[in-house]
Protein backbone atom coordinates (compact mmCIF):
# COMPACT_ATOMS: atom_id res chain seq x y z
CA UNK A 1 0.00 0.00 0.00
CA UNK A 2 3.20 2.39 -0.07
CA UNK A 3 2.53 3.30 3.52
CA UNK A 4 6.24 5.31 4.14
CA UNK A 5 7.38 8.19 4.61
CA UNK A 6 11.40 8.79 5.02
CA UNK A 7 11.24 12.78 5.55
CA UNK A 8 10.18 13.47 8.68
CA UNK A 9 11.57 16.36 11.52
CA UNK A 10 10.43 15.81 15.33
CA UNK A 11 11.71 18.11 18.30
CA UNK A 12 15.39 17.70 18.01
CA UNK A 13 14.80 20.23 15.35
CA UNK A 14 12.12 22.32 14.10
CA UNK A 15 9.34 19.76 14.57
CA UNK A 16 6.87 19.64 16.79
CA UNK A 17 6.42 16.32 18.44
CA UNK A 18 8.27 14.01 19.76
CA UNK A 19 9.58 10.92 18.22
CA UNK A 20 7.47 8.48 19.79
CA UNK A 21 4.22 10.54 19.07
CA UNK A 22 5.01 10.39 15.29
CA UNK A 23 5.45 6.65 15.29
CA UNK A 24 2.25 6.20 17.42
CA UNK A 25 0.36 7.71 14.59
CA UNK A 26 2.56 6.17 11.56
CA UNK A 27 1.37 2.90 13.37
CA UNK A 28 -2.10 4.02 13.63
CA UNK A 29 -2.51 4.47 10.11
CA UNK A 30 -0.73 1.10 8.74
CA UNK A 31 2.73 2.78 8.14
CA UNK A 32 5.20 -0.07 7.75
CA UNK A 33 8.58 1.77 6.99
CA UNK A 34 9.12 4.67 9.00
CA UNK A 35 11.90 7.22 8.82
CA UNK A 36 13.56 10.51 10.76
CA UNK A 37 15.52 12.86 9.39
CA UNK A 38 16.24 15.83 11.38
CA UNK A 39 18.15 18.51 10.27
CA UNK A 40 21.63 18.30 10.45
CA UNK A 41 23.85 20.17 12.84
CA UNK A 42 25.47 23.05 11.03
CA UNK A 43 28.43 24.91 12.11
CA UNK A 44 26.39 27.93 13.65
CA UNK A 45 23.35 27.43 16.02
CA UNK A 46 19.79 28.31 13.93
CA UNK A 47 16.19 27.81 15.18
CA UNK A 48 15.77 25.29 12.75
CA UNK A 49 18.46 22.72 13.23
CA UNK A 50 19.90 19.92 15.59
CA UNK A 51 23.02 20.84 17.66
CA UNK A 52 25.35 18.41 18.05
CA UNK A 53 24.97 17.93 21.41
CA UNK A 54 22.01 16.53 20.99
CA UNK A 55 22.73 14.24 18.75
CA UNK A 56 23.59 10.77 20.86
CA UNK A 57 20.19 11.77 22.19
CA UNK A 58 18.83 11.68 18.80
CA UNK A 59 20.46 8.09 18.37
CA UNK A 60 19.53 6.84 21.94
CA UNK A 61 15.79 7.33 21.26
CA UNK A 62 15.50 6.45 18.18
CA UNK A 63 17.19 2.80 19.21
CA UNK A 64 14.85 2.48 21.91
CA UNK A 65 11.43 3.31 19.74
CA UNK A 66 13.06 0.46 17.04
CA UNK A 67 13.01 -2.25 19.97
CA UNK A 68 9.68 -0.79 21.35
CA UNK A 69 7.59 -0.84 18.21
CA UNK A 70 9.64 -4.13 16.52
CA UNK A 71 7.37 -6.30 14.70
CA UNK A 72 4.58 -3.29 14.44
CA UNK A 73 6.52 -1.17 12.15
CA UNK A 74 10.09 -1.01 10.55
CA UNK A 75 11.62 2.39 11.61
CA UNK A 76 14.78 4.24 10.37
CA UNK A 77 17.38 6.61 11.49
CA UNK A 78 18.29 9.76 8.88
CA UNK A 79 19.41 13.15 8.88
CA UNK A 80 18.69 15.97 5.81
CA UNK A 81 21.92 17.48 5.61
CA UNK A 82 22.48 20.62 3.84
CA UNK A 83 24.78 21.36 1.34
CA UNK A 84 26.35 24.95 2.52
CA UNK A 85 29.89 25.14 1.30
CA UNK A 86 32.94 22.78 0.74
CA UNK A 87 33.56 22.26 4.75
CA UNK A 88 30.04 21.38 5.62
CA UNK A 89 28.09 18.82 3.41
CA UNK A 90 26.43 15.66 3.18
CA UNK A 91 30.44 14.05 2.60
CA UNK A 92 32.31 15.20 5.51
CA UNK A 93 33.64 12.56 8.29
CA UNK A 94 31.45 13.76 10.62
CA UNK A 95 28.17 12.88 9.09
CA UNK A 96 29.50 9.56 7.19
CA UNK A 97 30.51 7.97 10.79
CA UNK A 98 27.17 8.74 12.20
CA UNK A 99 25.14 5.26 12.44
CA UNK A 100 22.67 6.65 9.95
CA UNK A 101 20.28 4.33 7.62
CA UNK A 102 20.31 6.88 5.39
CA UNK A 103 20.86 10.41 4.56
CA UNK A 104 18.76 13.24 2.54
CA UNK A 105 21.02 16.23 0.79
CA UNK A 106 19.49 19.73 0.46
CA UNK A 107 19.88 23.05 -0.14
CA UNK A 108 18.04 25.87 1.52
CA UNK A 109 20.75 28.55 1.47
CA UNK A 110 22.34 30.71 -0.82
CA UNK A 111 25.03 33.25 -0.36
CA UNK A 112 24.38 36.93 -1.32
CA UNK A 113 27.13 39.18 -2.90
CA UNK A 114 28.12 40.32 0.63
CA UNK A 115 29.24 36.56 1.60
CA UNK A 116 26.27 36.53 3.81
CA UNK A 117 24.10 33.04 3.73
CA UNK A 118 20.78 33.77 2.86
CA UNK A 119 17.61 31.14 3.92
CA UNK A 120 15.43 31.21 1.36
CA UNK A 121 13.41 28.32 2.05
CA UNK A 122 10.73 31.27 3.11
CA UNK A 123 7.29 32.25 2.12
CA UNK A 124 6.77 33.75 -1.45
CA UNK A 125 6.31 37.50 0.36
CA UNK A 126 9.63 37.07 1.95
CA UNK A 127 11.42 35.55 -0.70
CA UNK A 128 10.30 37.95 -2.63
CA UNK A 129 12.13 41.00 -0.40
CA UNK A 130 15.71 38.70 -0.09
CA UNK A 131 15.89 38.44 -3.96
CA UNK A 132 14.68 42.17 -4.21
CA UNK A 133 16.95 43.18 -0.91
CA UNK A 134 20.06 40.72 -1.15
CA UNK A 135 20.41 39.88 -5.06
CA UNK A 136 19.75 43.14 -6.92
CA UNK A 137 16.10 41.90 -7.90
CA UNK A 138 17.99 39.44 -10.60
CA UNK A 139 15.74 36.49 -10.31
CA UNK A 140 17.16 35.03 -13.08
CA UNK A 141 20.77 35.28 -10.93
CA UNK A 142 19.28 33.49 -7.92
CA UNK A 143 18.21 30.64 -9.75
CA UNK A 144 21.78 30.09 -11.28
CA UNK A 145 22.96 29.89 -7.83
CA UNK A 146 20.43 27.87 -6.59
CA UNK A 147 20.66 25.26 -9.22
CA UNK A 148 24.72 25.67 -8.53
CA UNK A 149 24.66 25.05 -5.36
CA UNK A 150 22.89 21.52 -5.97
CA UNK A 151 24.79 20.63 -8.46
CA UNK A 152 28.20 21.06 -5.84
CA UNK A 153 26.16 19.10 -3.49
CA UNK A 154 25.86 16.33 -6.16
CA UNK A 155 29.08 15.76 -7.07
CA UNK A 156 30.78 15.67 -3.84
CA UNK A 157 27.40 13.22 -3.08
CA UNK A 158 27.56 11.47 0.54
CA UNK A 159 23.79 10.72 0.49
CA UNK A 160 21.09 8.56 -0.63
CA UNK A 161 18.43 11.19 -1.29
CA UNK A 162 17.83 14.42 -3.23
CA UNK A 163 15.08 16.58 -0.64
CA UNK A 164 12.44 18.82 -2.13
CA UNK A 165 14.80 18.61 -5.11
CA UNK A 166 13.31 22.26 -7.07
CA UNK A 167 12.08 23.51 -3.88
CA UNK A 168 12.71 26.88 -5.51
CA UNK A 169 10.21 26.64 -8.49
CA UNK A 170 7.10 27.76 -6.73
CA UNK A 171 8.47 31.22 -4.96
CA UNK A 172 10.81 31.59 -8.26
CA UNK A 173 7.27 31.76 -10.31
CA UNK A 174 5.52 33.84 -7.87
CA UNK A 175 8.45 36.40 -8.20
CA UNK A 176 8.29 36.34 -11.89
CA UNK A 177 4.97 34.93 -13.30
CA UNK A 178 5.90 32.26 -16.24
CA UNK A 179 9.52 31.55 -15.89
CA UNK A 180 8.94 28.05 -15.42
CA UNK A 181 7.79 28.26 -19.15
CA UNK A 182 11.19 29.60 -20.15
CA UNK A 183 13.79 27.83 -22.09
CA UNK A 184 16.65 28.73 -19.82
CA UNK A 185 14.81 27.28 -16.80
CA UNK A 186 13.40 24.59 -18.04
CA UNK A 187 16.41 23.28 -19.72
CA UNK A 188 18.41 23.94 -16.87
CA UNK A 189 16.24 21.73 -14.95
CA UNK A 190 16.39 19.07 -16.91
CA UNK A 191 20.20 19.08 -16.77
CA UNK A 192 19.86 19.04 -12.77
CA UNK A 193 17.26 15.98 -13.21
CA UNK A 194 19.84 14.39 -15.41
CA UNK A 195 22.51 14.42 -12.98
CA UNK A 196 20.62 13.04 -10.28
CA UNK A 197 19.76 10.30 -12.03
CA UNK A 198 23.28 9.76 -13.55
CA UNK A 199 24.90 9.24 -10.37
CA UNK A 200 22.02 6.98 -8.67
CA UNK A 201 20.86 9.40 -6.32
CA UNK A 202 16.80 8.78 -5.56
CA UNK A 203 14.28 11.53 -5.85
CA UNK A 204 11.93 12.52 -3.47
CA UNK A 205 8.54 13.96 -3.83
CA UNK A 206 8.09 16.04 -1.06
CA UNK A 207 4.49 16.38 -0.61
CA UNK A 208 4.52 18.79 2.21
CA UNK A 209 3.01 21.68 0.44
CA UNK A 210 0.37 20.19 -2.06
CA UNK A 211 -2.38 20.87 0.20
CA UNK A 212 -1.29 24.79 1.18
CA UNK A 213 0.37 25.92 -1.86
CA UNK A 214 -0.92 23.32 -4.52
CA UNK A 215 2.57 21.89 -5.34
CA UNK A 216 5.19 19.00 -5.00
CA UNK A 217 8.60 19.57 -5.54
CA UNK A 218 9.98 18.33 -7.86
CA UNK A 219 7.04 20.08 -9.72
CA UNK A 220 4.69 17.28 -11.55
CA UNK A 221 4.93 18.90 -14.30
CA UNK A 222 8.17 16.44 -14.79
CA UNK A 223 7.12 13.58 -13.50
CA UNK A 224 6.85 11.92 -16.65
CA UNK A 225 10.14 13.01 -17.71
CA UNK A 226 12.14 11.87 -14.32
CA UNK A 227 10.27 8.66 -15.92
CA UNK A 228 11.34 8.32 -18.94
CA UNK A 229 14.45 9.02 -17.27
CA UNK A 230 14.93 5.96 -15.25
CA UNK A 231 14.66 8.43 -12.06
CA UNK A 232 14.47 5.76 -8.42
CA UNK A 233 11.74 8.09 -6.98
CA UNK A 234 10.02 7.63 -3.54
CA UNK A 235 6.90 9.38 -1.92
CA UNK A 236 7.97 11.51 1.45
CA UNK A 237 5.59 14.39 3.29
CA UNK A 238 8.54 16.52 4.92
CA UNK A 239 6.13 16.15 8.01
CA UNK A 240 7.01 19.08 11.19
CA UNK A 241 3.79 17.51 12.66
CA UNK A 242 2.32 13.75 13.41
CA UNK A 243 -0.99 14.37 11.86
CA UNK A 244 0.63 15.22 8.68
CA UNK A 245 2.65 12.23 7.97
CA UNK A 246 0.73 10.93 4.98
CA UNK A 247 -0.32 15.06 4.36
CA UNK A 248 -0.36 15.39 0.43
CA UNK A 249 1.09 11.31 -0.31
CA UNK A 250 -1.82 9.81 -1.57
CA UNK A 251 -1.95 12.32 -4.11
CA UNK A 252 1.52 12.11 -4.92
CA UNK A 253 1.41 8.64 -6.18
CA UNK A 254 -1.79 8.86 -7.55
CA UNK A 255 0.37 11.83 -9.82
CA UNK A 256 2.99 9.03 -10.58
CA UNK A 257 0.53 6.48 -11.89
CA UNK A 258 -0.37 8.83 -14.39
CA UNK A 259 3.35 9.37 -15.22
CA UNK A 260 3.89 6.11 -15.75
CA UNK A 261 5.30 4.84 -12.95
CA UNK A 262 5.04 1.49 -11.77
CA UNK A 263 6.79 1.27 -8.36
CA UNK A 264 8.43 3.68 -6.01
CA UNK A 265 11.58 3.22 -3.52
CA UNK A 266 10.95 1.72 -0.02
CA UNK A 267 13.07 0.61 3.01
CA UNK A 268 12.34 -2.61 3.42
CA UNK A 269 14.93 -5.46 6.08
CA UNK A 270 17.26 -2.70 5.58
CA UNK A 271 17.47 -2.57 2.14
CA UNK A 272 16.01 -0.04 -0.20
CA UNK A 273 13.79 -1.46 -3.27
CA UNK A 274 11.45 -0.66 -5.51
CA UNK A 275 7.98 -1.63 -4.13
CA UNK A 276 4.77 -1.84 -6.66
CA UNK A 277 2.58 1.20 -6.62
Amino acid sequence: MNRTNYHSHCIYCDGRAGMEEFVRFAVSRGFTSYGFSSHAPLPFPTAWTMEWDRMEDYIAEFRRLKQKYAGRIELYLGLEIDYLNEESHPATERFQRLPLDYRIGSVHTLYDDQGCLVDIDVSADKFRHIVDEHFGGDIVRVVHLYYERLMCMLHLGGFDIVGHADKMHYNAACYRPGLLDETWYDELVRTYFREIIERGYQIEINTKSWHTLGTFFPNERYFNFLHESGAQVQVNSDAHYPHLIDNGRPEALAALRKAGFTEVMELHDGSWRGVPL
